[in-house]
């Protein structure tokens, strides 16, 4: 069955966006995976799929996949990328939406400048909503990676982060370190794991090993997540300006029991057809 596709980016992290609204898309594990390869398929960090809603008056349906196959809760840049692209296909009129995620309800706005928002909802910090292996919540927590000690910061942006502060992002171990951290058996869904760089109060530089997607050139929940762990240290402001490698976010979070809010960049790369019996 040939389907049409759109390639879009948020600052680097990209995506693959089916209409399932118009189109009948059946995709099993290996599909997805043949389609998010970069030989044999389109090319991706996660596949989006935009369905109708079930209720709870949203407008749609978001389901995110990553480049292994597994669904997961939450995408910050692909939210971005998915209220461009049910604008630009006329599948709304409106600026903002209301979204069904796995994590529950967000709300994506397209701003004057082009630009998008999105209200990402509160950070959770209990252990039990991450999943963490913990007897209570801590501010930091001990991490034991192959015998050295780490701190992080745990918590939810609706997909499960285990943020760390790092004096050198550059000469961090994200491609080595991330994907013992991301499959510690402290972490039963398996975590994102973010390293962040203080630069001044309002502005980080931060790499991310994302659940099954490996490092990419930017992560938006990961984006959020750090920016929470920062303010729990008392080292950033209320709005901080997060510096990826693929690009710029910026993140807004008053403090405990507020909404986070992402904006940045939702970019069309380009348009195509791909015949998903073929993959």
């Amino acid at each position: 069955m040939r389907v049409a596709f759109t390639k879009m980016q948020g600052a680097g992290n990209d995506f693959v966006v089916l209409d399932g609204v118009n189109q009948h898309i059946a995709l099993s594990p290996e599909k997805i995976r043949r389609l998010a390869d970069r030989r044999f398929g389109v090319g991706c960090d996660q596949v989006l799929v935009v369905e109708r809603a079930s209720g709870n008056g949203a407008d749609f349906r978001y389901r995110i996949f990553n480049a292994d196959g597994g669904e997961v809760e939450q995408c910050g840049n692909g939210a971005r990328c998915f209220v461009r692209f049910v604008r630009d296909h006329n599948l709304t009129a409106k600026d903002e939406i209301q979204v069904e995620t796995l994590a529950g309800l967000i709300r994506p706005r397209l701003e004057p400048d082009g630009e998008v928002s999105v209200d990402m909802g509160v950070p959770r910090f209990e252990p039990k909503d991450v999943p963490f292996d913990a007897e209570s919540r801590q501010p930091l927590y001990d991490l034991e990676v192959d015998g050295q000690k780490i701190q992080i910061n745990v918590l939810s942006m609706g997909n499960p982060h285990a943020v760390q502060v790092v004096a050198d992002v550059d000469a961090a171990p994200v491609n080595t370190q991330g994907p013992k951290i991301e499959r510690h058996p402290r972490f039963p869904k398996r975590v994102n794991a973010g390293y962040m760089q203080v630069v001044d109060r309002k502005h980080i530089r931060l790499r991310v090993w994302e659940r099954g997607a490996g490092e990419t050139l930017a992560c938006g929940t990961g984006a959020c997540a750090a920016v929470v762990a920062g303010r729990q240290r008392g080292l950033l402001d209320a709005t901080v300006k997060v510096s990826l490698p693929g690009g710029t976010l910026t993140v807004s979070w008053p403090g405990e029991g507020q909404a986070v809010i992402l904006t940045g960049p939702a970019v069309t790369v380009y348009e195509g057809t791909i015949d998903l019996d073929g993959l």
